[in-house]
């Protein structure tokens, strides 16, 4: 048989399905995983369509790929792949990247505790996974530092009118939302439809009349909101859905006005809700923050440290949270297959664009 790609992959799920590819990718140049990133961006944004649009994918979808680091100190590099960005950091992915990495043997797994350093595209990230029986129990690791860059904003949001938003970088920059201003809805999968609508409009609104700008990537905008409420689980302190966009956004077109809610409780998002928090005078350091995701599960956060980037005060975090294996699969390309980027459908994708078929 002759395949155009085959790619080797382990699936992981927090909630949220996050693939790590662990194979059949070539070299990809750059002296840095950032630079790395860039360059897959530039030049084969076909894998990430391919491995995320259906049929191997579907809208709640993330996918990683473990390359070699270029830093020193790190064990293992990783590229974060989603629906519309290469993000430069996120918790689930990274929880995922660690369980794949210990679980299959690709690193050595010490029990209680194995540590070890990942080169995302933000840098280094330092990790302590808790493993036994040849398994990871959770994994905790220590984020790039987070801020808040809005506090108590009000925005204008075409059918919703005025909304109060926050603005925080976790390693993506949120617009958060408390649901309680909008009468009715829950956070509760039974809700989720309503849920990404929202989220939707609240995101755009932001990226239109909310400036932000991170000191070291310059160009990244608002990509990905949070709706934030109380739980009544005392296993929970808080609870909150974020929305990924699935495809573009038209104001004219109300069928784009929706996303992907994330299954699990997000690791970057608790990071940017416990700086806007921090920045409130709400969360003091080294208190744990039991944030839950839609389906019921937890990630831990923690603020260990106040610091600066560039100007900005910020804090840095810590987040605890388990991932698990559920298949061990080899995705290929056939040579005659004309969707060579997949594809979307407009039942479930935000925008259903097809791409054009490929002349050979």
């Amino acid at each position: 048989m002759g395949f155009k790609r085959t790619i080797h992959a382990v699936d992981t799920h927090a909630g949220t399905p996050m693939r790590v590819i662990t194979g059949g990718v070539p070299h990809i140049p750059g002296q840095t995983v950032y630079e790395k990133m860039k360059w897959l961006e530039a030049n084969d944004d076909q894998l990430r369509k391919l491995m995320l649009r259906e049929p191997r994918g579907y809208p709640a979808h993330c996918c990683n790929i473990i390359v070699p680091p270029t830093h020193p100190e790190a064990d293992a590099g990783y590229i974060i792949m989603e629906q519309i960005e290469y993000p430069v950091m996120s918790g689930g992915n990274t929880i995922s990247v660690v369980t794949v990495l210990l679980e299959m043997g690709m690193l050595p797994m010490k029990e209680p505790v194995t540590e070890l350093v990942l080169e995302a595209p933000a840098g280094l990230i330092r990790v302590k996974a808790e493993c036994g029986g040849g398994k990871v129990k959770n994994v905790t690791f220590r984020n790039v530092p987070a801020f808040a860059a809005h506090l108590d904003a009000v925005i204008e949001v075409p059918n919703l009118g005025k909304v109060t938003v926050d603005v925080g970088w976790g390693g993506m920059f949120y617009v958060i939302a408390d649901v309680r201003q909008f009468k009715g809805l829950e956070l509760i999968p039974q809700h989720g439809a309503e849920i990404a609508r929202v989220s939707a409009m609240i995101r755009q609104a932001a990226i239109e009349q909310l400036p932000v700008a991170h000191p070291e990537y310059p160009g990244i905008g608002i990509t990905i909101s949070q709706l934030s409420g109380p739980t009544d689980d005392p296993q929970a302190d808080w609870r909150n859905v974020v929305t990924m966009a699935s495809g573009d956004f038209s104001w004219d077109d109300p069928a784009t006005w929706t996303g992907a809610l994330d299954r699990c409780p997000c690791g970057t998002g608790t990071c940017a809700k416990m700086a806007v928090l921090h920045a409130k005078g709400e969360l003091p350091l080294n208190r744990d923050f039991r944030h839950q995701g839609i389906v019921g599960n937890v990630y831990t956060g923690r603020l260990v440290e106040e610091t600066t980037i560039g100007d900005r005060q910020a804090v840095v975090p810590t987040i605890t949270g388990t991932s698990w294996i559920y298949g061990l699969n080899t995705y290929v390309l056939d040579n005659d297959d004309p969707f060579t980027e997949g594809f979307t459908v407009g039942d479930i994708w935000a925008d259903a664009k097809r791409e054009p078929l490929s002349p050979d």
